[in-house]
């Protein structure tokens, strides 16, 4: 499953020369993560109640092209492989059919005093 999700650049996205700051990428890519999991049904917020909580543990990322104001962006984002805490992303930003940034993203499931915890079951079931 390939999760997609729009981004538009903003004025505050970029640089002065007009192109996105680098770690705005970033930025995109996290809220691509975000709306994919809510989009399988979990809250966020009802987790974080529970004591549970996700945490970026390492991120592998080429910028390969520069996104622009007013470009019209796409974040893909596909689940490579879910462990008991861990999960592993293939994260990518487009404008149509160019690739601008690729990322892998692995994400540890974590408890309120940063223990690992077991992935939530609709994660692990959205691989593939």
């Amino acid at each position: 499953m390939t999760h997609r999700f729009a981004v538009r650049v903003y004025y505050e996205d970029t640089d002065m020369g007009g192109i996105v700051y680098y770690a705005n990428f970033l930025k995109f890519i996290e809220r691509a993560r975000s709306d994919m999991v809510a989009g399988l049904g979990l809250d966020q917020n009802e987790m974080l109640d529970e004591g549970v909580a996700f945490a970026v543990r390492r991120i592998e990322a080429d910028y390969l092209r520069p996104a622009r104001f007013a470009d019209e962006l796409e974040v893909s984002t596909q689940i490579v492989s879910a462990t008991g805490a861990r999960l592993v992303l293939d994260q990518r930003v487009l404008r149509g059919d160019e690739t601008l940034f690729a990322a892998q993203v692995t994400i540890a499931a974590i408890s309120a005093g940063g223990r690992p915890v077991r992935l939530p079951d609709a994660l692990r079931a959205g691989q593939g």
